[in-house]
């Protein structure tokens, strides 16, 4: 593992990987106190249950939006029984450690939802299941034509698959890395900006990402990619993003539909988007500002 000619030049300088890795507590930036090598709870805690089928316990970042965005156009689309309550976790709390978000969710990511219109309740994790699952239910934004159905699910996990060298990868080293290391930065930023060349070219010969048709393709890469198009991590002019016209087009549809609008507010708890909504139990708290909540 070590070649001394090349380990000064190592971040820190001299640094070799051990035979054995041992977690370093202090050790990974900005979510060092929420990351771990172990899974499992931390504390006990009951997850609140509200009136409706639906019971979504999130955050409102890309993950968690593209989940409120389905939630949101299904009942634009009239799809009453998709009605939710969307409770706030506190990620950096450590709320998705509790026992009763573990009991939803093994992996404690957001978002996790328990479906109560099924008897026995059926939980859901992981974000491209969920809108799986949820198109599937109500046979909405999901293609039956077998060569538009198979294109909706290869870009739903291209996303999933994508998304986290963008998030974790470019993201975390540009943005909360505790130092800037030039070799992971330019790794990652290339990687980026290969994905946004994949979407960009072809966005050109389609007008949502499966044609005419708007699908669960669009809601998933969205949150992701339109936020990479506009404010995610300060990026933009580092990364270029003016060169996607054809991705910028898309972004310019997508955000104008007003069920995006809705979704991408939930769970939110600070601007952008404006107005944020940290909790959602009823259409109506869409009217109230932030200020009339507090």
């Amino acid at each position: 593992m070590s070649d001394s000619n090349t380990d000064h030049l190592n971040q820190p300088a001299g640094y070799v990987p051990p035979k054995v890795w041992t977690w370093d507590k202090n050790n990974g930036g900005k979510f060092a106190n929420i990351n771990r090598p172990v899974s499992g709870a931390t504390h006990e805690k009951t997850l609140p249950k509200g009136r409706h089928p639906f019971q979504l316990y999130s955050l409102g970042t890309p993950n968690g939006q593209k989940v409120t965005i389905l939630l949101e156009e299904l009942l634009a689309a009239g799809h009453s029984g998709a009605e939710y309550d969307a409770w706030l976790i506190r990620i950096g709390d450590g709320d998705q450690f509790s026992s009763g978000f573990i009991s939803v969710n093994p992996n404690s990511k957001i978002p996790a939802m328990v479906d109560y219109s099924t008897n026995p309740a059926t939980n859901l994790f992981e974000s491209g299941s969920m809108l799986f699952y949820l198109a599937e239910k109500f046979g909405a934004f999901l293609p039956t034509e077998h060569y538009a159905r198979a294109a909706t699910m290869n870009w739903l996990m291209w996303q999933m698959g994508s998304a986290p060298f963008v998030g974790g990868g470019f993201g975390h080293f540009y943005a909360y890395a505790p130092f800037k290391m030039e070799y992971a930065i330019n790794r990652y930023a290339m990687e980026t900006k290969r994905q946004l060349d994949v979407l960009d070219k072809h966005l050109a010969h389609h007008e949502y990402m499966i044609g005419e048709t708007y699908t669960i393709a669009d809601m998933a890469i969205y949150p992701w990619y339109g936020a990479m198009m506009r404010t995610a991590y300060n990026a933009q002019e580092f990364l270029s993003v003016h060169e996607y016209t054809h991705l910028n087009r898309w972004v310019e549809l997508i955000e104008s539909r007003p069920a995006v609008q809705r979704g991408i507010r939930v769970n939110r708890v600070a601007s952008p988007p404006a107005n944020p909504l940290p909790e959602r139990h009823d259409a109506s708290d869409f009217d109230q500002t932030t200020e009339s909540k507090s």
